[in-house]
């Protein structure tokens, strides 16, 4: 697995410590969106949608980090948007650093290359770079040519300079599992620090509502596209507990915990999750307490969480499950081979 060691352990003391204190609801990571404009119009996000006053509007880099100090999450996640475009990211994400947060900057690689200057090297930096797949089809799910190209050799000049880079795949239905497994085969050629994959949520504004995956149809997908790594016959470098791969397979029976990747931006803190559009509210304590969470969840019958095997909501409760007896060994073996 990709996961840095340094990170694993901090991310697992913090894990230990909140469990120690008795609290049942706490966060991981905190997906804080300091603007929602972006350079494309993928068809499977809806974050462009909103109206234009509020696509104009960027958070502050005080108004991020006291978001960051309020929720108190190891892990701080910068989607959009495109976080690039933003005219003070480098304050905003140094300041993160200087703060000790692990943070993965989202991007579609289109202004990278050119924005790394503005950036220095660091164990608690990532560049997690949006990739669909292989030219065609990413290409294709991002809605313009020649992104594909010019995100892989943004990655290639990070690299260079010493950066983290890991790669973000969205699956949808249609995909070819043979060619995602080409996929995974060209991005270990690329030499970068771990791949993310999750299946598409059905966001309700995103203008392609036919492609989202129904909750048989990934585990099903998964299991096809994983089976050489589960069999041992690649070793693809995963940015990910190995306990939510064995969730996406169908081979572990979680359900969401949507408080462990709570979303912050230009709007407020948006509920209950990072991809539901229930209203905002105006702290974290509010949307820690005040948010029925019985209401959400695959287990609770809500009909927008029916098909949702999403990493945000998932992961959290893989890295829980992570600190029970039976799944140490597990995880700790896929610690050891960090680096080999």
């Amino acid at each position: 697995m990709a996961i840095q060691l340094q990170q694993a352990l901090e991310v697992g003391k913090y894990i230990l410590t909140q469990l120690l204190q008795g609290r049942k609801r706490f966060p991981l990571v905190l997906m804080l969106e300091p603007l929602f404009r972006c350079n494309l119009a993928c068809p499977g996000c809806g974050k462009i949608q909103h109206p234009k006053e509020v696509l104009k509007q960027n958070l502050t880099p005080e108004e991020c980090f006291a978001a960051v100090t309020e929720c108190g999450a190891p892990i701080v996640s910068i989607p959009g948007g495109e976080p690039l475009l933003h005219p003070q990211i480098a304050e905003i994400v140094q300041g993160l650093v200087d703060r000790r947060k692990f943070v993965y900057l989202c991007t579609n690689g289109l202004l990278l290359e050119n924005k790394l200057d503005k950036f220095q090297p660091s164990p608690y930096l990532t560049f997690s770079v949006h990739l669909d797949g292989l030219k065609a089809n990413h290409d294709k799910c991002v809605a313009r040519q020649g992104v594909f190209e010019i995100a892989i050799q943004a990655i290639r000049a990070a690299k260079a300079k010493g950066f983290r880079v890991t790669t973000n795949t969205t699956v949808f239905e249609g995909t070819d599992a043979k060619q995602m497994q080409e996929f995974f085969d060209f991005l270990e050629s690329l030499g970068i620090d771990g791949m993310m994959i999750s299946p598409g949520y059905s966001y309700e504004w995103a203008p392609n509502q036919e492609d989202f995956l129904r909750r048989q149809q990934t585990i099903s997908l998964f299991r096809e596209i994983l089976a050489p790594f589960k069999a041992g016959q690649k070793n693809w470098n995963f940015n990910h507990n190995p306990l939510f791969l064995d969730f996406l397979m169908g081979e572990k029976d979680y359900d969401c915990t949507p408080w462990g990747s709570p979303s912050y931006s230009v709007l407020g803190w948006q509920k209950p999750c990072y991809l539901m559009n229930e209203g905002y509210y105006t702290s974290f304590k509010e949307l820690l307490e005040d948010t029925n969470w019985d209401n959400y969840g695959y287990k609770s019958g809500n009909p927008k969480c029916a098909d949702c095997m999403v990493h945000c909501g998932y992961e959290p409760t893989a890295a829980i499950a992570a600190m029970q007896l039976e799944n140490i060994p597990q995880v700790v073996s896929s610690l050891l081979k960090i680096g080999s």
